[in-house]
């Protein structure tokens, strides 16, 4: 099967996946962690039903595949169970800016509901498998679950304080900054839907899309992450992180969390939320 939008260039091969083999992999519900940890919201057992029932598809996609490009016009939107995701913009001569990453448990172009096209592309970093939403599916939620639609607008929200938090990174940050910046940001994120131990975490990238993702050149990034590493701040090797002093990770990248909106950090290492 093959995602409209994509072509053979991109490895756009996806497979159909039964819900039941999801189910048996993430436990009680795809959208368990699906705001998880955040201040103010939470989703109900109704809701989480809600969203599940709405799903039209499980799609198991190959890493570098396109999920939309810049200008299509959308019918569904995607969230993402497992692997990463990113939206990009690409210059003229064909150079990449990653504008957003996106971790397990989040939808990734749900703005795409209301605009019906995007202004950027999404694609798969890695291996990764998604749920489907038809977006007349949520026009029923809309219509009939108000605070349901309320908590998906919230989720949209967060996005955009993500791009305000990465729009300062790349204008007022050196570059070791931009990256401690980058790897604080992924750690707070993965920690609050239990992917993270706060200070241990996969993390499936390429060095590549870390320049992409802060505005510098593959070499530049090479030698932010010895910077880093010889400073006793983290280690990124082998498809993982490993951050040695937290604190002064995120001092390094001048990083405030307040932007995820996000539970109390001791209550996300207690369980709660979970």
């Amino acid at each position: 099967m093959t995602i409209p939008g994509t072509t053979a260039g991109s490895r756009a091969q996806t497979q159909a996946l039964g819900l039941d083999d999801i189910m048996s992999n993430i436990g009680d519900s795809i959208f368990d962690r699906f705001l998880c940890n955040r201040r103010g919201v939470s989703l109900t057992p109704q809701e989480r039903e809600t969203l599940e029932n709405s799903i039209s598809e499980i799609q198991s996609l190959d890493a570098r595949t396109t999920i939309v490009r810049a200008g299509e016009t959308a019918h569904q939107s995607t969230f993402l169970i497992d692997g990463f995701m990113s939206r990009y913009i690409d210059d003229r001569k064909g150079l990449r800016q990653l504008v957003a990453i996106h971790v397990p448990s989040e939808f990734v172009d749900l703005h795409a509901y209301p605009m019906h096209d995007l202004d950027h592309s999404v694609e798969t970093l890695t291996p990764a498998t998604a749920a489907i939403v038809p977006h007349t599916a949520l026009d029923r939620i809309v219509r009939d679950q108000p605070e349901l639609a309320r908590k998906l607008w919230f989720s949209t929200l967060i996005d955009a304080a993500l791009h305000r938090a990465w729009l300062f990174r790349l204008g007022r940050l050196d570059a070791v900054g931009r990256v401690a910046h980058f790897l604080s940001e992924m750690n707070a994120r993965l920690e609050a839907v239990n992917l993270s131990d706060g200070g241990r975490f996969s993390l499936s990238l390429t060095q590549a899309d870390l320049a992409e993702a802060c505005g510098l050149t593959t070499v530049h990034t090479n030698r932010v992450m010895r910077q880093l590493r010889e400073a006793d701040l983290c280690v990124f090797r082998n498809a993982a992180v490993e951050i040695l002093d937290r604190t002064g990770l995120e001092r390094r990248g001048d990083f405030d969390p307040h932007y995820l909106y996000l539970a109390d950090r001791n209550s996300i290492q207690n369980g709660a939320g979970k």
